[in-house]
């Protein structure tokens, strides 16, 4: 049987994978990389808070479908990690928040869009329409954003700030990128909680290496199965109630 660390991800594009010789030894490298940091006081526990939100990152169907390799990759592990979150978190009546981009064709051009391989123009707009999968209820917001991080251009952080929010559980795409961004600008006014299963991109180096970022400096990388126990403790979710 192979051992755990050269195992592939579920998820990602076939052709930005690492090399299988290169799994393990890079896996145990991040793993030291990890102790080390820790010995030094980096990647203390935030722990769980009193009052938390949850923020679904871009599972839009650019990201989503592997039949646009630009952007988007085999996803459905993500996909289906982050509907079990969601399962947890409306049972126990938590304020959910999804995010796609903010398409507009009058928008100016930015230095960025030479780098971003999001290319959509008129008749693209199904494209940044949530993946189907994860059941979008109308009750539960709809954030259009310009940039990477959630909470750039928006106003996530006074939503969540005005609703007492302590805690911010960060799920969807890309782990390198939206996710880290968002991670990113929460972590200094909310204990940021990231269920490992839940987040994901298209390659593999990239995850991995800005997972292991986030668990040493910005929030706890947990199993999915430990977020979902926490959200049954919450109070709404004792009473049965559901939103």
């Amino acid at each position: 049987m192979p051992d755990a660390g050269d195992q592939r991800l579920l998820f990602g594009s076939d052709d930005l994978r690492l090399p299988d010789a290169l799994r393990g030894p890079l896996r145990a490298h991040l793993g030291a990389l990890r102790e080390r940091y820790r010995r030094r006081g980096w990647g203390g526990p935030v722990g769980f808070g009193q009052r938390p939100a949850l923020v679904v990152i871009d599972l839009a169907l650019a990201w989503t479908d592997p039949r646009r390799p630009e952007v988007g990759s085999a996803v459905d592990s993500v996909v289906e990690a982050t509907a079990r979150v969601l399962a947890a978190a409306r049972a126990a009546g938590v304020f959910t928040v999804f995010t796609t981009w903010a398409y507009d064709p009058a928008a100016p051009p930015s230095p960025h869009d030479a780098k971003n391989a999001l290319h959509v123009g008129p008749g693209d707009e199904k494209l940044l329409e949530l993946d189907p999968r994860i059941e979008r209820r109308p009750t539960e917001l709809l954030l259009r954003k310009r940039y990477a991080s959630a909470f750039k251009g928006t106003n996530l952080h006074e939503m969540l700030a005005g609703q007492g929010v302590d805690t911010l559980i960060v799920t969807g795409l890309s782990t390198s990128h939206c996710v880290y961004a968002t991670c990113r600008d929460a972590t200094d006014s909310f204990r940021v909680i990231v269920p490992r299963e839940a987040v994901g991109e298209r390659c593999e180096l990239f995850h991995e290496v800005n997972l292991l970022d986030i668990e040493l400096d910005l929030g706890d990388v947990v199993p999915i199965d430990e977020v979902i126990r926490y959200l049954a403790t919450l109070p709404a979710a004792r009473d049965g109630a559901v939103r």
